[in-house]
């Protein structure tokens, strides 16, 4: 009886462990990255910045280095270029080290937010006391989120349906308007089809569209999205609601343009870029850049070394060059695609858009650098005609914004504000679908820490970007003699 019991003992302890070790290997490798059971995040890799002080030269030097040994470029700019390296890695490669270079941040392991949340636990009644904003959230309840809100608000949001993703997914967005909306329920006119429609809706609402993370990682840029659309919904009465907004604009909103992405960012590689799509049946790489998908300007080639080559001669320089004859390599991060909107996601967005008339605004939520920024991105060189408008319009938003928080963003064009990159968004919106105020908004911060901002960030990022977005309307509102 007593060596029966002991056995029995030895059992139960044996599966005890055994459910403790699987517990600690599920917290460990959850995201693809090691967590710690305390409370303190575990440092997973560090951010190099290189100081490039406009020196072309050196951008093309550490971009090359970076595409031979296939580095994560986290940002590109005329002053530095950041560089990720992870600690599973191999490090820098010898050569960058002898670029001068400093370490800006210390990554740690992503929040591991979890839904033991009830739903009806975030009180969308209320945009100051609803818990929703103080956390990232998994694609499944950024839907749920646009359907509630669609239910708690029926006269004012509704839900649409775009289409489906490169992986079958549903690609939704949300509508929030007052009265008669600029294209009730989906049927609009295509824009700017005849003098007539053109007459037909000059007493018609305005349209404001915004696209939230094309690039899956910048999981801020689809948390700011889903705060504009409860401000655009909350009552007028409540701190930082857009509500009077609706008087004159109808807003469109995308959250997660890239579900594909967003949700491999949430189950596998937190730092994941692209789409998700197969590129090909021997092609063993998947996604494409969404954001170098676009049908104006597109090039096969993502190059990046031409990146601040703006004086004429260097562009006269540059066409005089022989084409490449291999288009970039589909793993590479900048993947433009076989062809423009080969992306579902990307064609799924251009489609609606040609439905919705009187669109007059447009922004492009990213992350991160603090800039605010407008066409165009192919060119350095090229102005746009709507510029004296745009910057105007630009510069306002940007200290509109920073009265809130005090948080500084920088304004110009986004080829002189990054570098040059063709089929981008912005471009296709301003010349194809005739946004005069269109706009790149890369969100906080400036790279303490990169994509991985903390949650506790998340509000009030929603209410100074409430405010950019309250003074452009207004802004562009005045422009077009319409009362606010």
């Amino acid at each position: 009886m007593c060596s029966r019991l002991r056995y029995l003992t030895g059992v139960a302890s044996i599966l005890l462990l055994a459910a403790v070790r699987a517990d600690s290997v599920e917290n460990q490798y959850y995201l693809n990255v090691p967590q710690r059971l305390d409370s303190e995040p575990l440092p997973v890799g560090e951010l190099w910045r290189f100081d490039v002080h406009d020196d072309s030269e050196i951008v093309k030097q550490v971009l090359a280095i970076a595409e031979e040994h296939d580095l994560d470029l986290w940002q590109v700019s005329h002053s530095h270029v950041d560089v990720y390296s992870p600690y599973s890695g191999p490090g820098l490669p010898p050569p960058l080290h002898l670029i001068p270079h400093t370490r800006v941040a210390n990554i740690t392991a992503p929040e591991r937010t979890t839904s033991s949340r009830k739903y009806d636990e975030w009180d969308l009644n209320s945009l100051q006391n609803t818990t929703y904003h103080a956390e990232y959230h998994p694609l499944y309840e950024v839907d749920t989120f646009m359907r509630d809100l669609v239910a708690i608000h029926p006269d004012r949001a509704r839900i649409l349906d775009l289409g489906h993703s490169g992986m079958g997914r549903e690609m939704m967005g949300i509508a929030i308007s007052s009265g008669p909306s600029s294209a009730a329920k989906g049927k609009g006119r295509r824009r700017g089809t005849s003098k007539k429609s053109q007459k037909d809706s000059a007493d018609s609402k305005l349209a404001f569209v915004i696209v939230g993370a094309q690039h899956a990682r910048e999981w801020v840029a689809t948390a700011t999205s889903l705060y504009l659309a409860h401000a655009l919904a909350s009552n007028q009465s409540e701190p930082h609601s857009l509500a009077p907004l609706l008087n004159v604009f109808d807003f469109y909103i995308i959250p997660a343009p890239n579900p594909d992405g967003y949700d491999y960012t949430w189950e596998t590689d937190r730092y994941w870029y692209k789409t998700r799509q197969r590129m090909g049946s021997k092609n063993k790489c998947f996604g494409l850049d969404m954001n170098r998908n676009w049908g104006y300007k597109w090039k096969p080639r993502a190059d990046q070394m031409t990146a601040h080559s703006t004086s004429d001669s260097e562009d006269k320089t540059l066409k005089k060059k022989k084409r490449p004859r291999e288009p970039t390599d589909p793993c590479s991060h900048w993947y433009p695609g076989h062809r423009p909107f080969e992306a579902p996601e990307v064609n799924n967005i251009a489609n609606l858009i040609i439905t919705i008339p009187n669109i007059v605004g447009f922004l492009d939520l990213r992350s991160y650098g603090q800039m605010l920024s407008a066409p165009f991105s192919y060119s350095c060189r090229i102005i746009p005609k709507d510029a004296e408008d745009q910057l105007e319009a630009g510069l306002g938003a940007a200290r509109a914004l920073g009265v809130i928080h005090g948080t500084q963003f920088s304004t110009g064009r986004l080829c002189a504000m990054l570098y040059r990159a063709p089929g981008n968004i912005v471009d296709w919106m301003y010349k194809r679908a005739g946004i005069k105020y269109s706009y790149v908004v890369h969100l906080r911060d400036t790279g303490t820490y990169g994509f991985s901002l903390p949650s506790k960030w998340i509000r009030p990022v929603g209410e100074e970007t409430t405010e950019m977005l309250r003074y452009l309307a207004t802004f562009i509102a005045k422009k077009m003699k319409r009362e606010l």
